[in-house]
């Protein structure tokens, strides 16, 4: 992996990272909601984070051409707007 630290960091690179922190992010959130509630939750802000990081890596692995990754990411993001469906559906409010 080359870095090239010393010239301006490659706008692809900032966008992967960037994908990489969202989908980190719902980690974060999932684990904090679950502290609060002392039992396993997943907000709605994890679906969120999911679907941001998710479609942004996606972008990214169309970019980079890397077919593991492209496959890797469509069916999670599949899953994830499917998620955030259902939920709205149990809402009674359209997606």
């Amino acid at each position: 992996m080359n870095l090239n630290l010393g010239k301006p960091m490659d706008f692809w690179l900032i966008f992967g990272l960037l994908g990489q922190l969202c989908f980190t992010m719902r980690f974060v959130v999932q684990w904090v909601a679950s502290e609060k509630r002392k039992e396993s939750v997943i907000p709605f802000s994890f679906w969120t984070f999911s679907l941001l990081g998710s479609l942004i890596l996606l972008i990214y692995a169309i970019y980079r051409q890397d077919p593991v990754f492209i496959l890797g990411q469509a069916f999670g993001f599949i899953v994830y707007i499917r998620n955030v469906q259902l939920i709205f559906n149990k809402k009674g409010k359209a997606p």
